[in-house]
């Protein structure tokens, strides 16, 4: 019996989901991607899990899509994931509400830079190789890198890689503004700022992301028309009241999602 391409645990109240096909280095199936979108909507389901961490033990990221298997399906017109699943990608679908955190190192293509677009965090190795390679093989990315790369580097930036498929490193990555922190452990670093992320108050959290997309994918206007109902619903919750009474009494909140 082979191996689930896919691990995840419970560390506290961080899910982490791990790369584990790395015989293969890591290259995604249809099946790897589907086991992916199951992993994020038990982040997304389980109240007792407030943040997710996305990272791989092997030596790389991701050699991107197995072309071998994914080309054929989606030449033929079957979609990534279905209508009614969370899009690892964020770009069909339903959309996650809790955060997630990727670390990367090694090789790190196609696919797993736009999943890297499409989390709210970002930690890699400074010697990380990224590539978006597609127009080395004939076709061009459709998991969102023409869309967020240009929003996230810079016009510039990302036509300087998307119409070359040249490789750049993780110090480039940061320097450009894909990656947010440079570590020589992506996979430790990438926990603890999971962690700190899942001590905040759950409820708020979930909020500022909702309020960011709505920023981006509606208007700056609507997010703003958005702002003073969302605070008042926030402030209307035992969260916040832990939130006050911890500030009084100069101690650490303990924050229950409610």
């Amino acid at each position: 019996m082979s191996k689930s391409p896919i691990s995840s645990h419970a560390d506290g109240s961080v899910w982490c989901i791990e790369l584990t096909r790395t015989e293969k280095m890591n290259a995604f199936t249809l099946d790897m991607y589907e086991q992916l979108a199951a992993a994020i909507e038990k982040l997304e389901e389980e109240p007792s899990l407030r943040c997710g961490l996305i990272y791989t033990r092997g030596d790389h990221f991701t050699a991107g899509l197995d072309l071998g298997e994914v080309g054929p399906a989606i030449a033929s017109g079957k979609p990534l994931i279905e209508a009614d699943r969370i899009d690892p990608m964020g770009l069909f679908g339903r959309r996650r509400t809790k955060p997630m955190v990727i670390a990367i190192h090694g090789y790190c293509l196609t696919v797993g830079i736009e999943l890297a677009l499409a989390m709210d965090v970002v930690v890699a190795h400074p010697d990380t190789q990224f590539g978006q390679i597609e127009v080395q093989r004939g076709i061009f990315p459709f998991g969102g890198a023409t869309i967020r790369m240009p929003r996230t580097m810079g016009w510039g930036n990302a036509m300087r890689y998307l119409l070359t498929g040249d490789y750049f490193s993780g110090r480039e990555a940061h320097r450009m503004g894909l990656v947010q922190e440079l570590a020589e452990n992506p996979e430790e670093t990438g926990l603890a700022i999971a962690r700190r992320i899942a001590a905040q108050a759950p409820l708020a959290v979930q909020e500022v992301i909702k309020n960011a997309h709505q920023s981006i994918t509606e208007s700056e206007a609507a997010a703003i028309e958005s702002l003073m109902p969302a605070l008042l619903k926030i402030m209307r919750t035992e969260d916040a009241s832990e939130g006050l009474q911890s500030f009084l009494e100069r101690r650490a909140a303990r924050f229950q999602g409610r």
